[in-house]
């Protein structure tokens, strides 16, 4: 009997960040860790990214493969290079878009508006599909940088697009890019192009965000919760009504991590290893990073931990002088908003014995806090999917969260401690119930550690997920 050959689905995914050539936040972890579980699952998956100045070329191994192609992009005909590589250690290729004018910064997002540079990386991570020889079956659109493909799609007359499907994802709404009607050209589009984009452009400016949201073939956000949040007024950043205008065609698929990376088990940059099987060396971790920052050291006190951008979203104006009334220590590391930095910094300065405030980005000393900490804390205003929590919970720290969004979706009473109002007295009391059990249950508190580290978080069930999204989208 021959065996039935089954389909391997092209897909390109275009993202303005990916780990670990550049990353900001969230989006770059998943384009870097997302792909290779689906090159597992018989994808042909490919990525595409802007080559930014802070890329070094030579450590991941870049390759110049095409010089001078011309983009005709509306406002102007552009030359880029394009240079290829593969995301380490895997054999998943991925290409870069050499264009200096737009991308020459030592950031991934230049100052002021942004709007015109990814609406040209977007046009252009179309136009070179030819040249490499690649047509793919679904172009997975990644948040609002790439959220204009679907349109550019749909008004193309280049005959190598047609037919092509798309599959958007939205990380976090609040980010929606909006830029100057006149920006359109840039991807050789106007007002006229498209109904929406008529529409849209009544109020004086174009949403990328809502263009996505309103053209592509399935629009998914990454947690079953943040999809019913973002159809309300309460969460859904002024959208809400676009985005129930989808309901039918919008799906939720929780993030995943490399669990390869974070592994208490191997983890490079801790300072002891342990498992599950060894959960009882992991109080070392804390002691030596208790010293290191200068706390005191003491296995038997709570360490909560708290590693996040520091902006609103974050729900940090909950943590207030009254937190050194527990029976606790806090470690923060992040950067952000000048006054959410400067808060932090105060209540260390104020109470050095209790506080410990980072303000940096540390790789390193953020896998210590994950190692060393007893409590991860996570009080977010709105959080579409949240990796904290997640990466917590596979270090046997316990988070202690705000239902809301992935955080609701992955948190419950057996890893953890969930408030639900955003509330300095509810953030207080889940920490001082987490105490008491710490410090006087410490059979339920290695139960709950337990059962956190064997929580599956990997990206292998949210791959199978995405493959039956991008199935959908070619039946369109």
């Amino acid at each position: 009997m021959s065996r039935i050959k089954i389909k391997k689905i092209k897909i390109w995914m275009p993202s303005a960040e990916v780990a670990p050539f550049a990353k900001v936040g969230g989006l770059g972890d998943v384009a870097g860790s997302l792909p290779p579980a689906l090159k597992k699952l018989n994808c042909d998956i490919r990525l595409i990214m802007p080559l930014y100045g802070l890329i070094d070329r030579e450590k991941y191994k870049l390759k110049k493969i095409y010089e001078n192609l011309e983009v005709p992009s509306g406002r102007c005909l552009i030359k880029v290079d394009i240079w290829e590589s593969f995301l380490p250690g895997t054999r998943v290729p991925i290409y870069f878009i050499d264009a200096p004018e737009y991308f020459k910064f030592n950031t991934v997002y230049a100052r002021g508006d942004n709007s015109e540079r990814f609406l040209f990386f977007s046009f252009a991570s179309l136009y070179i599909l030819p040249i490499i020889g690649f047509n793919p079956d679904v172009v997975h659109c990644q948040d609002s940088h790439t959220a204009m493909i679907p349109d550019i799609l749909k008004n193309t007359d280049f005959e190598f697009l047609r037919g092509i499907k798309t599959v958007f994802t939205i990380h976090n709404l609040n980010y929606q890019g909006v830029s100057e009607i006149e920006v359109l050209s840039t991807g050789n589009l106007h007002v006229n192009s498209l109904k929406t984009l008529s529409e849209d452009a009544k109020n004086g400016d174009i949403n990328y965000m809502m263009q996505g949201i309103l053209n592509a073939d399935i629009v998914n956000t990454v947690s079953e919760k943040y999809v019913q949040e973002i159809m309300t007024s309460t969460y859904g950043a002024g959208l809400d009504k676009e985005v129930r205008k989808r309901k039918k065609d919008l799906y939720g698929v929780l993030n995943g991590i490399d669990v390869d990376f974070f592994d208490p088990a191997k983890d490079k940059f801790i300072f002891k290893n342990y498992s599950i099987n060894s959960l009882g060396q992991k109080y070392k971790n804390k002691l030596i990073l208790q010293k290191k920052l200068g706390l005191p050291q003491d296995k038997d006190r709570p360490l909560v931990g708290l590693v996040s951008r520091l902006v609103w979203q974050k729900g940090l104006e909950l943590i207030t002088e009254k937190l050194s009334d527990l029976d606790c220590q806090f470690v923060f590391l992040g950067t952000g908003k000048h006054e959410y930095e400067e808060h932090l910094k105060g209540l260390n300065k104020k109470f050095p014995r209790k506080f410990s405030a980072q303000i940096k980005f540390d790789l390193e000393l953020a896998q210590q806090i994950y190692a060393g900490s007893d409590m991860f804390l996570m009080p977010s205003r709105f959080e579409p999917c949240g990796l904290g929590q997640m990466i917590a919970m596979r270090y046997g720290s316990v988070p202690v969260v705000r239902a809301t969004g992935g955080l609701a979706d992955t948190v419950d009473s057996k890893v953890g401690f969930v408030f639900k109002d955003i509330s300095k007295q509810e953030l207080f009391d889940s920490l001082q119930e987490a105490i008491d059990i710490f410090c006087n249950h410490p059979g339920k508190w290695r139960k709950m550690q337990v059962a956190g580290m064997k929580r599956d978080f990997s990206w292998k069930k949210s791959a199978k997920e995405y493959v039956k999204l991008y199935k959908k989208a070619m039946k369109k």
